[in-house]
């Protein structure tokens, strides 16, 4: 049985990026594909990366040697881009991951994907916005480490957030299900939800907010309530939307009734009485 999942080119930059966490990168990069590359990129002759030399190993990683042919010049990210484009034009892959939290792979990325390829990029929260953005999807090496307790952010209109730092889930989750909301009850599906949240922002993810997946992240929020859809093939599915929300065809509430006001007799019906009482004397 063939496996159809796309190929994946995982590109490390390990000049800028630590070997600790490279299981779990693995791991989570598996979910978006079959990985049929794995590169890493930097001057192995430097002993500022010894510790990526056991996991090279132990990970089946192929070592790029890249002299720093000039102090202060990165040639890592050049050679990395140029094997990149290599595999682009070689069309062997239907996507790659960009290991790295350097700005100077966001034209890279964008290339990329103008071609029609998958994007991951994977990086630590310094990484700037416009390569996260850049990205299709942008995992933070932070929420991987699983020896780091997460904090769920807290609404503090007199702070300034950092760049990368987590939304409140309340703003991110109201904003979303008014986008999305799919019928008059305002209701949407998961997945519906799921995938506007992906696209207006690459790195969202529920493990930042302490839950393993969007479901549970859903389901732990005192302002949203949900329901299963069992849909023709019998298997349901989750659905979601903020709580208080009023269907759009519901009726509006009865305002009281004014008495009637009792009508003024008109010229006709005067002169007609005032010509009765005449005759009655």
């Amino acid at each position: 049985m063939s496996d159809d999942s796309p190929r994946l080119a995982v590109l490390i930059d390990a000049d800028n990026t630590s070997a600790r966490l490279v299981k779990e990168m693995f791991e989570e990069l598996a979910g978006y594909g079959t990985i049929t590359v794995k590169r890493a990129y930097g001057d192995w002759s430097s002993d500022g990366l010894k510790g990526w030399r056991n996991v090279l190993l132990g990970n089946a990683i192929s070592p790029q040697q890249q002299f720093a042919y000039t102090t202060g010049k990165n040639a890592t990210d050049s050679a990395l881009i140029i094997d990149a484009m290599d595999l682009l034009y070689s069309r062997n892959v239907e996507g790659f991951a960009i290991v790295s939290s350097d700005s100077d792979f966001t034209p890279l990325a964008m290339r990329l994907r103008e071609s029609g390829k998958r994007v991951i990029g994977v990086g630590q929260r310094k990484t700037p916005k416009a390569f996260v953005e850049a990205c299709e999807r942008f995992v933070f090496l932070e929420v991987l480490d699983s020896s780091s307790a997460v904090e769920p952010p807290e609404e503090s209109p007199s702070e300034q957030p950092e760049e990368n730092s987590p939304r409140p889930i309340q703003s991110v989750l109201t904003k979303a299900l008014n986008k999305v909301a799919t019928d008059d009850d305002h209701w949407t599906s998961l997945s519906a939800l799921g995938n506007h949240m992906n696209r207006t922002d690459p790195s969202f993810d529920a493990r930042t907010y302490g839950f393993s997946k969007l479901s549970d992240l859903v389901k732990g929020q005192p302002f949203v309530e949900t329901k299963i859809v069992t849909g023709p093939s019998g298997q349901g599915s989750l659905w979601v939307r903020l709580k208080g929300r009023r269907p759009a065809d519901a009726p509006a509430a009865r305002k009281t009734a004014k008495p009637a006001a009792k009508k003024s007799p008109t010229k006709k019906t005067a002169s007609k009485a005032a010509g009765t009482a005449k005759k009655a004397e």
